[in-house]
């Protein structure tokens, strides 16, 4: 008889993001930030709304007017929750009977290795040619679009639930993980701390996965990251730029430029999609509630400000324009070029293309390239994933405006700023005393992003440390620079 194979508990290490309070503050914090974008950066009456320009005689009631406050249903409605777990549906659908490519990930540190079903980019495809014969039958008006604008919020309310809903889920199916199981199950490191809050929100559970009838295995972490909310992304952009048609009669090649942009990230991820088996979410952190909200509540939802943005106040960026196809091709080639040496590399040495590249050989048994784009720096994919955030933001220009509604014609216009007529007699956009403070809006992105790639490559540098040792430190010295070269 064989003796059972025992896998060693995970070390412990210490807290991130503050630890517990940090944690409380994002679990709680983050949607309420989401809200106020939301709200505050509105249709109904300006980005940001007007009492926010006079705090000095704001109050509550005229906040509520501002942003047509009407109660709980300005937050939540039945009708966008079932839609929201239809398009969860179509998804696992599409994954279960497309056609797939397996992997199998990295070596688990409690020994083997993981399969993964990949066809993310083919649901993708399907999905988009749906749409688009939607589209062509009945234009800006086709349902799907006029849903996602008509209910943002709502549908932001009920991924938000979802992701509370799926944390807990996996949270309290992280206490089946039995040491010593043959089902290459186990729990992640930062996850086991023993605080009831920070685990949950950080997970505790490396790999959850569940099995669903007709559909099979499937490994929620990957699942979530690469399915309903990053592609939700772009069929928000697209329902922003159908709005914009609908109300304007024009779509401005501002709100074209960005969503393509957003498009080409998020279908260069979708074909790539294998390539996530090395990236640090899936190698080192558990799923908590810190990944299920990314995924679904705030890429999509809180991605997509700058075509939201520009659905109600369209801007003309003439020759700024180049500026932003600049940012756009700049960032993507320095991101898509050193992944895809990084990848080539670690697939096959002897690949002619990256067969010359120098490197350092480790006692771990990894090789770390001194030289080609990761001998510039050691994280320079993430300068052109920054890069390519700028022309998310740009085209919006000097963010900010107003919004006057009234029912006859002629009316008055504020003197200053520039002037968008809606529709006659109905809706006047201007810029006026809102000029300039709505890129706290809009630019927002651009910051955070910022923010989010340098303590990235702070967790990086620190779990290579913790794996590489004294051959991190003589690759950290032949490559100083983490991620802008010369700079930082």
């Amino acid at each position: 008889m064989s003796k059972p194979v025992v896998r060693p508990q995970p070390k412990k290490h210490g807290y991130e993001f503050l630890g517990p309070p940090g944690a409380l503050g994002m679990t709680f914090g983050l949607p309420a930030l989401q809200y106020a974008t939301q709200l505050l950066c509105n249709d109904v009456s300006g980005c940001p709304v007007p009492s926010l320009l006079s705090p000095s005689t704001l109050t509550i009631d005229k906040l509520k007017r501002d942003v047509n406050w009407q109660g709980l249903q300005t937050l939540f409605n039945v009708e966008s929750l079932y839609a929201t777990l239809g398009w969860y549906g179509l998804s696992m659908l599409l994954y279960a009977i497309l056609p797939a490519t397996e992997s199998e990930g990295i070596e688990l540190s409690a020994g083997g290795k993981l399969k993964y079903r990949f066809n993310a980019f083919s649901s993708a495809l399907f999905i988009s040619a749906i749409l688009a014969a939607g589209t062509l039958a009945q234009g800006a008006d086709f349902p799907v679009w006029t849903f996602i604008s008509d209910n943002f919020i709502q549908l932001y309310t009920a991924n938000l639930i979802v992701s509370f809903a799926l944390a807990v889920f996996v949270y309290a199916k992280s206490f089946t993980v039995k040491l010593g199981n043959t089902d290459k199950r186990e729990l992640a490191p930062g996850g086991i701390t023993g605080n009831y809050l920070y685990d949950w929100f950080i997970g505790r559970e490396l790999n959850p996965r569940v099995n669903i009838p007709l559909v099979g295995e499937v490994d929620i972490k990957i699942w979530m990251e690469m399915r309903p909310g990053l592609f939700g992304w772009i069929l928000v952009d697209l329902a922003m730029v159908a709005q914009q048609y609908r109300t304007f009669g024009y779509v401005t090649a501002s709100i074209l430029i960005t969503t393509v942009a957003q498009a080409v990230y998020v279908l260069d991820a979708l074909y790539m999609e294998p390539a996530i088996l090395t990236t640090i979410d899936i190698i080192a952190d558990g799923f908590g509630f810190m990944l299920s909200f990314g995924d679904v509540a705030w890429v999509p939802f809180m991605y997509s400000i700058q075509t939201r943005y520009l659905a109600v106040y369209p801007v003309f960026v003439g020759k700024w324009i180049y500026l932003t196809i600049a940012a756009q091709a700049i960032g993507y080639y320095i991101f898509r070029s050193s992944n895809n040496e990084k990848n080539r590399f670690r697939t096959n040495p002897d690949d002619p293309a990256v067969a010359h590249l120098k490197y350092i050989e480790t006692k771990a048994g990894s090789r770390l390239l001194v030289s080609g784009w990761w001998g510039t720096a050691r994280h320079i994919n993430y300068l052109g994933d920054w890069i390519m955030s700028w022309s998310y933001c740009l085209p919006t220009g000097l963010a900010g405006y107003q919004i006057i509604r009234h029912k006859i014609v002629p009316v008055t216009i504020p003197e200053g700023g520039k002037v968008m007529i809606n529709q006659p007699g109905a809706v006047v956009s201007y810029q006026g005393d809102a000029a300039g403070w709505g890129m706290i809006v809009t630019y927002f992105f651009m910051l955070y992003f910022a923010v989010l790639l340098i303590h990235r490559e702070r967790r990086d540098e620190e779990k290579c440390r913790a794996k590489y040792g004294k051959d991190w430190d003589e690759y950290c010295k032949k490559v100083p620079w983490r991620i802008i070269p010369y700079i930082y």
